[in-house]
Parts: structure tokens; C-alpha cells; sequence
């Protein structure tokens, strides 16, 4: 039985990593090569179904949809990783100091938060996107800054579940610094929980970040995009249906596979705990 749940666990964490490591991969060889140009534009070629020379066929300008997906995924993994590393980062310290210290500065914080949560994610957004101007690096601030109490609330629970624990109370008695409790003794025994919470983070951010693009206001032309592949592929779904499924396909993709690399964390603590 042991023997069985450890090769389900296994399971989730096989499929996670072959998923989001082939993405991954594609992601970054679409920075450096593709098999054809992803601006060039072809009249002749114009919807060519997918066949051996297209493997994911063409668009309405000619360009080759499986190069423009390769280059997509780079552009959003690119955004969904610098997304995930400043709403951590900044949750992540924010949550410890207010989790573990509590005191007024907790309260004003976690206020702040209810109010940030209170707003519908999308439309806080917008609103953010709407002050800064379109762009990438604008959506990658924006997204940020809407993620982060996730991260505090999260980060702020552990450590008040923690700072009371036995080992703590002797690191204390020993002189133990604040800063060295904080990320040296509670810290690492929040990653397993923190990892889980990246994954979802990453799972969030790709959907955000595909529909800033689908509605015009992330990223830009002629940079490509999922979600503005997505977008421009609606007029087309009877035509040329494989313009828009291949490129919701890599999302459904990428997404599925940090689902399942999250899952098989959670389960992989879960065996170690028991």
C-alpha cells in the first residue's frame, strides 16, 4: 500500500516536472531560435492547416503558429516568473515580520490586505494598468503588486503557528538573534508550504498575465503573446480553428503542469510528515 502512494506521489511530480520542464524548454529556445521568423508575414501561406512544413499551421498573416507559441511561452513565463519573484519576495517579508512581531504594524497590514482582496483581481488590475500605461513591465508591477497579499497571509499564518513552538522558545532563551529565528530557524520550515503557494502563484500569473493580453492591454505587438494570439484568433474559431487551439492549448498546458508539480509537493510533504 506504502508502495502504491509513493508511486502516485512520484506520479504527480513526474508529469509536473516533464510538463512544465518541456515548456520551460521550448519557452527559452523560442528567445534564441524558432523554426521560422515569428513577424515575417506570408499572403501565400495565409490559414495553411497544420501539416509537416506548420506543424501547428498558420495565422491570418501567414507566420508560423508553432514558432509564435514557442516565443509566447517564453514571454510568459518571463512575466509569470517575475510576477511570482516580487509578490514572494515582498510577501514573504512582509508576512514574517508582521506573522512573527504582530502589534499594530500586523494590524494596518492585514487591513490593508482585506481591502486589496476585497477588490475583484482583474479589475484592481486594470485600475493599476490603466494609472501606469500598456506594456510589459507595467502588467509585471501591476500583477505584482494585486498578488502579493496572498503571499503575506500565507507567510504571516505559518510564522504565528511557529514563532510559539518549542524550538523557537529555546532559540530564544540561547540570545538567538530576531533576524536568525526569523529566516534561519522558521523560514525553511515553511518552504515546503511556501513552494506550493509559487506554484499556484505561477498558475495565477499565467492566467492574469494571457488575459491582460487578450483584452490589448499587456503585451504588445509584434512581441507574441498566448493571449493575444488568443484574442486575435476569435474572428477565425470557423475557418481556422487550430489558430486559436493551439495556443489555448500551451496554456492549458503549462498551467495543468504547475497544478500537478504543486500537488505532488503537497503530497510529497504530506508522506515525509506522516
Amino acid at each position: 500500500m506504502e508502495n502504491k502512494k509513493r508511486k502516485k506521489w512520484n506520479g504527480y511530480l513526474a508529469a509536473g516536472l516533464f510538463m512544465t520542464g518541456l515548456a520551460v524548454f521550448l519557452g527559452i529556445l523560442g528567445y534564441f531560435w524558432t523554426p521560422y521568423s515569428t513577424t515575417a508575414m506570408s499572403a501565400a501561406e495565409k490559414f495553411t492547416a497544420p501539416s509537416m512544413h506548420h506543424i501547428f499551421g498558420t495565422d491570418n498573416f501567414g507566420r508560423d503558429i508553432f514558432s509564435r507559441v514557442m516565443q509566447g511561452l517564453g514571454t510568459t513565463l518571463v512575466i509569470s516568473t517575475s510576477v511570482v519573484l516580487f509578490s514572494a519576495v515582498a510577501g514573504v517579508l512582509l508576512g514574517a515580520f508582521t506573522g512573527y512581531f504582530g502589534g499594530i504594524l500586523d494590524e494596518i497590514l492585514m487591513r490593508i490586505t482585506d481591502a486589496v482582496n476585497g477588490f475583484p483581481s482583474i479589475l484592481l488590475t486594470l485600475v493599476i494598468i490603466s494609472l501606469l500605461g500598456k506594456g510589459r513591465q507595467n502588467v509585471i508591477i501591476a500583477l505584482g503588486i494585486v498578488f502579493i497579499p496572498s503571499f503575506v497571509r500565507i507567510v504571516r499564518g505559518e510564522f504565528l503557528r511557529l514563532r510559539d513552538a518549542d524550538y523557537i522558545k529555546r532559540a530564544r532563551l540561547m540570545g538567538v538573534g530576531r533576524l536568525r529565528i526569523l529566516f534561519i530557524h522558521i523560514l525553511p520550515n515553511i518552504f515546503s508550504v511556501l513552494l506550493v503557494s509559487v506554484m499556484i502563484g505561477f498558475n495565477n500569473a499565467i492566467l492574469a498575465e494571457s488575459g491582460m493580453s487578450y483584452l490589448g492591454i499587456g503585451v504588445q505587438a509584434p512581441d507574441a503573446s498566448l493571449g493575444m494570439m488568443l484574442s486575435d484568433a476569435q474572428g477565425y474559431l470557423q475557418t481556422a480553428p487550430w489558430y486559436a487551439l493551439f495556443p489555448g492549448l500551451a496554456i492549458v498546458w503549462i498551467v495543468l503542469g504547475f497544478s500537478l508539480l504543486g500537488e505532488g509537493i503537497r503530497k510529497w510533504d504530506g508522506s515525509r510528515a506522516e
